[in-house]
């Protein structure tokens, strides 16, 4: 048996960059529709090259396989606030990563996307030896729970972490939720992104497919 886990965060009114408004009424119209406008790094969402200026690849040039595959479920939830993930945290797994895996880091930070202190700069972030080392083993996709996986507040920071991997061809995706749901330590990933022209990120679908894998 395999299960679907949404790993994507609602779109509302009032989560920042999100506006949704009613466009058409059944009572009016005979149908309803709404107007979205979305900032293209809001709630669950994938980065392209363009965002920082990492390489020409727009987020409409993603190629779709890039989008899906085995992913690593890493729990970091015991690290301190501001903390670096580094590739130490990985455990065991890079004795079994495969290029072409994925990486997904549990760190329980979507809980507060309500709060302010969901873009505060106290959620645990990449280090550059572990962007790095994402490149280097032909990582597909680094999902995280924050809204970045770098300080936002910090543009020397998350301009270099970002340009590390997106240069690399590393995919991210930020901003997932319900990773506390996911009981398998390896697991398929989907990102769907929009397909928007020349776009510099995009809000995404994304999912992950529970499966007995056999590391």
């Amino acid at each position: 048996m395999s299960a679907i886990v949404d790993l994507s965060l609602t779109y509302q009114s009032g989560m920042r960059g999100v506006e949704i408004e009613p466009h058409h009424k059944v009572a009016k119209d005979g149908w309803n529709s709404s107007t979205l406008h979305l900032y293209s790094h809001a709630g669950t969402h994938m980065d392209a090259q363009t965002h920082f200026g990492a390489g020409s690849e727009s987020v409409d040039l993603i190629e779709i396989g890039r989008c899906i595959g085995p992913a690593w479920v890493i729990d970091i939830r015991k690290l301190s606030p501001k903390s670096l993930i580094e590739v130490d945290h990985l455990g065991v797994v890079p004795e079994y990563f495969n290029p072409g895996d994925s990486l997904l880091f549990h760190s329980g930070w979507s809980r507060h996307v309500h709060d302010p202190e969901y873009y505060r700069n106290h959620f645990p972030r990449i280090s550059p030896e572990l962007a790095t080392w994402c490149v280097d083993a032909e990582v597909k996709m680094l999902g995280v729970e924050s809204p970045s996986v770098a300080d936002v507040n910090d543009l020397i920071e998350v301009t270099d972490i970002h340009k590390i991997l997106l240069s690399g061809n590393v995919v991210i995706v930020e901003g997932l939720a319900g990773l506390n749901k996911l009981t398998e330590t390896k697991v398929i990933f989907v990102a769907a992104p929009l397909k928007i022209s020349d776009g510099d990120g995009a809000p995404c679908r994304a999912f992950a497919i529970q499966k007995d894998i056999t590391l």
